[in-house]
């Protein structure tokens, strides 16, 4: 394989990019491990004593996580996050008006490898803020990752929060509205899918947000990401093969998927797990309003989620021509 070498001259701005998005692929992949290892080693150092601690501080914070968490305004505006969203670049687009009176489910599509479209939207910077007024978003992730000691303070303060039934629960029942509930509709499965100019999306048997909504009266809001499944390339994986089999089961022990992806790198561009440089615009659709109902039944589930999926699609052909996709191309939804 001939490698390609990044050029000597490049601006140190977009080198200061890729160091900004390389620390967030080590946070993304590497820091919760990084931070179970260190908690480890305080216990069995001199400084156990700090280790338990923090395990007294982690038993009574133990619910903060599905509580609306503990963000820190001054971490989600760190610099470092202009230059992670400038690399790509990513951006955040409008369609409609969000009244702050309201509470919101934001169904975010696709999942992408590592849903980067989805962290620098709605847990660093400006953008949300700027552009629906009133509205706190809070970006919902696998509980898992709130039980790594340490980790759980930083993911915390950059906005998110747990998955949970009982964590979405709690955004969703913000009297006077102004709450925005972020989920990654497709989950870990769908980063399974995650190839460049994939438009698959696992959805159809999905529809624990749509009760959600309905229990809590939150309007619905579809989100549809495109060009995050162009930031990484995967190892062939298709339905049936025995890497695919593999992944699937790995998925379901675990509870999170393990796409073999690659890039390229810092100094070259054919091979790493740092991504392309492929836009990413946030496209948020106009809201579906949902009227409170304590008890749903299967057919009023099914028919609200029948009319997301047809507003899902209705906002993809929409904009499509905007950012590359091929009149001829169309959502598939599994």
């Amino acid at each position: 394989m001939k490698v390609e070498f990044a050029p000597i001259n490049i601006p140190l701005k977009r080198r200061i990019q890729t160091v900004a998005v390389l620390q967030w692929i080590f946070s993304f992949l590497l820091l919760a491990e990084f931070c179970c290892g260190f908690f480890v080693i305080l216990i069995l150092g001199n400084f156990w004593f700090l280790a338990v601690l923090y395990l007294l501080w982690l038993y009574l914070d133990w619910e903060t996580p599905c509580t609306g968490g503990r963000r820190s305004q001054w971490v989600r505006s760190w610099t470092v996050w202009k230059y992670f969203r400038e690399y790509f670049p990513i951006h955040l687009i409008k369609t409609s008006d969000l009244s702050p009176n309201h509470n919101y489910l934001l169904g975010f599509h696709p999942h992408g490898v590592l849903v980067a479209g989805a962290f620098g939207n709605f847990c660093t910077g400006p953008s949300f803020k700027n552009l629906f007024p009133g509205l706190t978003p809070y970006l919902h992730i696998m509980p898992i990752w709130f039980g790594c000691p340490f980790f759980r303070e930083y993911i915390m303060s950059a906005g998110m929060v747990s998955a949970s039934k009982e964590s979405v629960s709690y955004v969703l029942s913000n009297e006077g509205g102004g709450h925005a509930s972020i989920i990654v509709i497709g989950g870990a499965e769908e980063s399974l899918n995650a190839h460049p100019g994939s438009l698959t999306l696992n959805i159809l048997k999905r529809k624990g947000f749509i009760k959600m909504a309905l229990k809590h009266g939150a309007h619905l809001v579809p989100v549809f990401s495109f060009g995050e499944n162009e930031l990484f390339k995967q190892v062939a994986n298709p339905k049936g093969s025995w890497l695919r089999n593999v992944q699937e089961k790995l998925q379901k022990i675990m509870g999170f998927a393990l796409p073999l992806f690659h890039a390229r790198g810092v100094f070259q561009y054919s091979f790493g797990l740092i991504p392309y440089r492929q836009p990413i615009h946030t496209v948020v659709g106009s809201p579906i309003p949902v009227k409170r109902n304590l008890n749903p039944t299967t057919e009023e589930i099914e028919q609200l989620h029948a009319l997301y999926l047809q507003k899902l699609r209705k906002l993809f052909e929409e904009h499509k021509r905007n950012y590359g996709i091929p009149e001829h191309k169309s959502l598939i939804f599994e």
